[in-house]
């Protein structure tokens, strides 16, 4: 697509001059039907030079204004506006008619075929006026209050000033058919639809900010190492692994206990006194008493008892008896683990 050029005149702020004028080698009829019709001096327009030096000559007058759409505005805020209940007396009192009036700045008959209009000073101050005595009232008051709300609403007005400055409506050449007398005119085929909605859009709402996401501050989870923790992590015992080291095969001892000698308390006297032997013949503990020999008929086989009767925990009868356990005159007796281990290990 080729870009489309607009002269000097064109740019904001700039004062009027002539407009700039691209014809084809070949005028379109119309243009030349348009020309003979508002010239009220006949003039030549055998030519393209002829065609072109009446259409410059024609836009670039004083008189030379379009009316390009007309708008319907407040003539106060909202809150100062009169209410009445008759709608016609209320539309007479409270709105005013902005005329939308420009001049053309541009005309190409090339390659963009179309025709460039910028708004009159008069139209800019008219709107300008507008935008700050009313329409900035009528937001502001619309819009809750923060701390940079005049200033956002400074700033709206400032771009509003340079916005509608640099506003520039384009259109199909075929405008120019609404040529009057005097080089004025004025849009047909509902083009003023498209002029009045495009200067609507100059017209930009206040917006407050966004709410602030605020992050909710949760408090760091207890973890077991934690000094306030209270210790309730920290065991009673400790636990063996769940995998026990590895242990050579030889070391190994047998499940089977030795009997020893010992002496023990009268409770466990008692609790093994009830128990029945089947006839064991247990010689007398002597002191020099050191390793017996026993067969296998002299060890302990507990009998088929149709009623256990209720035993205490081992580690109730390890405080009675202490660390190891021995054979008793009442036939009570215990078995150690530990005294004979290593002389059971060496006999293997």
């Amino acid at each position: 697509m080729p870009i489309s050029l607009l002269p000097a005149s064109a740019a904001a702020f700039a004062p009027r001059s002539a407009p700039t004028v691209v014809l084809n080698t070949k005028v379109e009829p119309w243009l030349t039907q348009t020309l003979k019709r508002i010239n009220r001096i006949k003039r030549p327009l055998n030519s393209v030079p002829q065609h072109f030096r009446c259409l410059t000559e024609t836009l670039s007058g004083a008189a030379a204004i379009w009316s390009l759409s007309s708008l319907m505005l407040p003539k106060a805020p909202d809150s100062e506006l009169r209410k009445d209940s008759n709608p016609l007396v209320e539309a007479l009192f409270n709105y005013q008619i902005i005329h939308i009036e420009a001049y053309v700045v541009h005309v190409d008959m090339v390659s963009q075929h179309e025709v460039a209009f910028k708004l009159t000073p008069e139209t800019i101050e008219s709107l300008i006026e507008y935008h700050k005595d009313i329409y900035s009232v009528d937001v502001s008051a619309s819009t809750w209050s923060w701390a940079e709300k005049e200033v956002q609403l400074k700033k709206l007005q400032e771009e509003f000033v340079q916005a509608v400055n640099r506003y520039v409506f384009r259109t199909g050449v075929r405008a120019l058919e609404g040529l009057e007398e005097d080089g004025a005119g004025e849009l047909l085929d509902g083009r003023s639809e498209d002029v009045k909605s495009a200067v609507m859009g100059l017209f930009l709402p206040l917006l407050p900010p966004p709410p602030r996401i605020v992050d909710v501050v949760r408090p760091a989870p207890l973890l077991p190492s934690s000094e306030g923790s209270g210790n309730w992590w920290q065991p009673s015992q400790h636990i063996p692994p769940a995998h026990p080291h590895p242990v050579d095969s030889w070391r190994v001892l047998p499940s089977t206990p030795s009997p020893t000698i010992a002496t023990c308390s009268e409770p466990s006297s008692t609790f093994w006194s009830t128990m029945g032997v089947n006839d064991i013949q247990l010689p007398s503990p002597t002191p020099s008493y050191s390793q017996p020999c026993y067969t296998s008929s002299q060890y302990y086989s507990p009998p088929q008892v149709t009623a256990m009767p209720s035993l205490p925990l081992p580690s109730v009868l390890a405080q009675q008896c202490g660390s190891s356990a021995g054979f008793q005159g009442n036939g009570g007796f215990a078995w150690s683990y530990n005294d004979f281990a290593p002389q059971y290990a060496a006999t293997m």
